[in-house]
């Protein structure tokens, strides 16, 4: 993540204004909880900024897998993932991270206010969000269960009606699995007719959504999961 680079037209670092995106993200939704972009940047953008100048950090936070970002139609919905959570409590420590100008918004001291609260009440939810996300995937067992549960899931809170994109699967399971070892596993899972590997294309045909699908030997590139 940058430190101390900055954006024209944006007040504050790059690594300033992701910290901030992700508090309102988080206080707008939670985390894997859907919010429209055009609401979460009301939240964000300050006097003199504009909407368009924090694409740069939406992407970036894209890219390192912090938040997720799905086109539904005509507008884009932005979530916030387990390793943005991660990355949010690790701005918020940080101790070069402060808010500029000379006056804060009732908007992100509440979220503040929010975020201090359900620490307090439940101390260990952040580091126990890290520590699950880190715990590794050892056999193809457990890996069968992470993926059955993270097909379901996102199945359930997407309404993908049954048809759930593996770059979202991957995503999900992150670093718990190294990415050869989720390919080799995954066709095993298909080979016991689990699940069924589908083709096509993601939906805006991104070349990072399309690296993190699957591609099979005979088959060639499977972008969809289906359960049997």
């Amino acid at each position: 993540m940058p430190q101390n680079t900055t954006i024209k037209g944006l007040k504050g670092t790059d690594s300033e204004n992701q910290t901030r995106l992700l508090l309102f993200l988080w206080n707008l939704g939670g985390v894997n909880s859907p919010v429209k972009q055009s609401e979460l940047n009301k939240h964000l953008t300050r006097t003199n900024e504009r909407s368009q100048d924090y694409q740069i950090i939406y992407q970036q936070l894209a890219e390192i897998e912090a938040i997720s970002l799905i086109k539904e139609g005509r507008s884009l919905t932005v979530t916030l993932t387990e390793k943005g959570l991660e990355n949010l409590n690790q701005g918020l420590n940080n101790p070069e991270f402060l808010f500029v100008g000379n006056q804060v918004g009732t908007r992100v001291v509440n979220a503040l206010l929010k975020w201090i609260r359900e620490a307090n009440l439940q101390p260990k939810l952040v580091s126990q969000t890290v520590k699950t996300e880190a715990t590794k995937i050892k056999t193809y067992q457990e890996f069968e269960t992470v993926i059955l549960d993270t097909y379901n899931r996102l199945n359930r809170d997407y309404n993908m009606n049954d048809l759930v994109p593996i770059y979202r699967i991957r995503r999900a399971i992150g670093d718990r699995v190294s990415r050869s070892q989720f390919n080799d596993w995954l066709l095993e899972i298909q080979a016991e007719d689990i699940l069924q590997l589908q083709g096509g294309s993601v939906e805006d045909s991104a070349l990072d959504k399309i690296e993190d699908s699957i591609t099979t030997k005979y088959d060639g590139l499977r972008c969809y999961a289906r359960l049997i």
